[in-house]
């Protein structure tokens, strides 16, 4: 059996783009030789559709558009992942279903059965769950038909205890299938990959066939679906793996697999690659995504000459080309002048636009017209964030007069203690690298530039922007470490504190210092509210700051 995997880039609510893009792949993949086609979890709509499955209209035109989907399938049968009305009335209004296509029509329809509820997901809200998978028998073979979770183990809690012993693949494996296809829509996040592997191949052991494990591709607001489709045999053997962050037609032969020999892997080189590489592709195409998807083609960037504005200028010009990135550096008294030239030869190396707008005179006019009110008050922070605030209303006049997305550059480390200035650095309609922490920025950068060399081109970061000391550079002589930790120690913290859910006494028995872990835990509690009003970033880590954490700004409670 000759299977077509359609790792696609689908975006939600697109219904016309989606569907032309499901029937050229059919065709291209048909035309290769597949014997069935398999593409991804609810691509017809893309996923995550949220709560557009609730527009009165939604859901009968995602069945439109599968039925037109249907009409272009012929004597190759297609499995095409969509919403479906339930109407029987009772539970919630829909499934999350695959239809197969054959013929021109919907023969049939495969239903999921594990509706994850936890992190990022929230299907239990729209979704009944189907009480078993569906089996299909096509060409004298018994194909099970699973959907994304159905074949996932939920990493902390049992299956058994998180959905009341509902086990599909349990359930597949009494009805002897010869192979069981998955239609995935799993969100990447840095060091799943191999997660997936050993789910997939212990899965095809457990059931004792090959598992065909199809995923999306592409970013969805905060969300980056890294594809990485894979293929085990019926021994949990992984017999093709497709390339990560990139869409990917490919024909897998299972003849040898369902005779139980074995074969060469036909494994993509990027599969699995190193770290750094994979947060490099992954941000590049959730960028590229974000503004394409949403109608923008060019890119805006403030550069301080600092690490974080470097690499999300590097990450930008990457994602939309460098010919479409605007970079603009706002010198107030206070920067240094090795700022100012790191960020005129960042954009030199880069090959994008590149403008200087000084601030002072617009700062001095501030303080100037804020005197009578401020008389008697000594300068503070309220005099540094004026400068921050000067240049987001300069940056977001630029955005709005060109029509360029501007892109925040403020990391994860600033975002989770607060160090960051709410209508200053946080304006901007993506937050490229709030979910890369200070240290991951240092070792991207550090990458983007060996990576470079490797290829023979001269390194984008100017060495500058990489030694020296962090700074806001607010005032005079300013360090980032002049009120937070050093970095390492501060991310450590923020791992356990933000990630794992420890409390300050499980951070304090592990040897950092009650002080030091009181002072961070209080700016992440304290710092909820500048959060809230972020631009949405992209997720790279199990827990980011956005759809999957849901801590209230009111509320007292000290671990």
């Amino acid at each position: 059996m000759r299977i077509g995997l359609a790792q696609i880039n689908p975006t939600v609510g697109d219904l016309s783009g989606n569907r032309r893009r499901i029937v050229d792949a059919y065709r291209t993949l048909v035309a290769q030789g597949a014997e069935l086609v398999v593409f991804p979890e609810l691509v017809v709509c893309g996923y995550p559709p949220r709560d557009l499955l609730f527009k009165r209209r939604f859901v009968p035109d995602v069945e439109s558009s599968l039925a037109e989907i249907a009409s272009a399938v012929g004597e190759v049968p297609a499995l095409v992942g969509f919403v479906e009305t339930n109407t029987a009335g009772d539970g919630r209004p829909f499934f999350n279903a695959a239809a197969w296509c054959h013929r021109s029509e919907v023969a049939a329809v495969a239903r999921k059965c594990l509706l994850p509820t936890y992190d990022v997901f929230d299907e239990d809200r729209y979704f009944e769950p189907a009480p078993a998978p569906r089996v299909i028998e096509y060409s004298g073979r018994r194909i099970g038909v699973t959907i994304c979770e159905d074949i996932w183990t939920h990493p902390m809690i049992s299956t058994r205890l998180l959905y009341r012993g509902l086990d599909p693949l349990q359930q597949l494996a009494a009805q002897k299938c010869d192979v069981v296809l998955n239609l995935s829509a799993s969100p990447w996040h840095h060091g799943k990959g191999n997660v997936r592997e050993v789910l997939v191949a212990d899965a095809a052991k457990k059931m004792g066939c090959p598992v065909v494990y199809c995923n999306v591709v592409g970013g969805n607001d905060e969300l980056i679906f890294d594809g990485c489709s894979v293929v085990a045999s019926a021994k949990g053997e992984v017999v093709a793996g497709l390339p990560a962050f990139r869409e990917e037609l490919r024909v897998i032969d299972l003849t040898a697999q369902l005779q139980g020999l074995s074969t060469k892997p036909e494994i993509a080189e990027s599969y699995s690659q190193p770290e750094m590489k994979d947060i490099f592709e992954a941000l590049v195409l959730g960028l590229r995504d974000y503004a394409h998807k949403s109608g923008f083609k060019q890119g805006l960037v403030a550069l301080s000459g600092g690490i974080d504005s470097a690499v999300v200028g590097v990450l930008t010009a990457a994602a939309l080309g460098p010919e479409n990135v605007t970079g603009v550096s706002l010198p107030s008294t206070i920067s240094s002048q090795h700022s100012r030239d790191d960020a005129r030869a960042l954009a030199a190396n880069l090959g994008i636009a590149f403008h200087t707008i000084g601030i002072a005179e617009v700062v001095a006019a501030a303080e100037r017209v804020l005197g009578p009110a401020f008389a008697g008050r000594a300068r503070d922070v309220t005099e540094e964030n004026i400068q921050a605030r000067v240049r987001g209303v300069l940056m977001m006049a630029l955005s709005n007069k060109t029509g360029a997305l501007l892109l925040t550059t403020g990391n994860k480390s600033e975002m989770a203690v607060g160090y960051c200035t709410l209508y200053g650095d946080m304006c901007g309609g993506l937050a490229v690298i709030s979910d890369v922490f200070k240290t991951q920025v240092y070792a991207l950068a550090r990458w983007i530039n060996d990576d470079a060399r490797l290829a023979g081109r001269p390194p984008p970061i100017p060495q500058g922007s990489i030694d020296k000391a962090p700074s806001a550079e607010l005032r005079p002589d300013q360090t980032d470490q002049d009120t937070l930790p050093p970095y390492d120690l501060l991310d450590t913290i923020l791992r356990g504190y933000v990630e794992e859910g420890l409390s300050r006494r499980d951070l304090v028995a592990q040897g950092y210092l009650e002080a030091v872990v009181n002072e961070v835990a209080r700016k992440v509690d304290l710092n909820e509210y500048k959060r809230k009003q972020a631009a949405p970033g992209l997720r790279i880590t199990p827990l980011a700051f956005g759809v999957g954490r849901r801590i209230p700004i009111v509320q007292k409670y000290v671990s």
